[in-house]
């Protein structure tokens, strides 16, 4: 199982960014979703998971601003990013929680990480 996360780059303060994490390979199921946010020497802090049902739930710091989402069908997690400030930069991890179609195994799976920079 791979995750390949898309969508970081440059900008300004007030703007919006849309990331974007793939799933594939021997997939039977995804169960939670989630994407995850570090700098530099930080801990990976968690910014927003959903459900496999689509229920979400957020870090304090991004409610109102941040929207995850999921299309099952293409084993994709979105994350839409409104109203950025500078202390949204960080490299984006994107998250799930999976079973294997080969073992049947329930494991946690990481994507490469995307760089958000929100800079004039």
């Amino acid at each position: 199982v791979q995750l390949q996360a898309s969508g970081g780059g440059l900008v300004q303060p007030g703007g919006s960014l849309r990331l974007s994490c793939a799933a594939s390979g021997s997939i039977f199921r995804i169960n939670d979703m989630r994407w995850y946010r570090q700098l530099p020497g930080n801990q990976r802090d968690l910014v927003a998971g959903i459900t496999t049902g689509g229920s979400p739930n957020y870090a304090d710091s991004v409610k109102g601003r941040f929207t995850i989402s999921r299309d099952n069908a293409k084993k994709t997690v979105y994350l839409q990013m409104r109203s950025l400030e500078p202390e949204d930069t960080a490299v984006y991890y994107c998250n799930a929680e999976a079973m294997d179609s080969r073992t049947l195994s329930i494991r946690t799976y990481w994507g490469q990480g995307t760089q958000v920079t929100v800079s004039s």
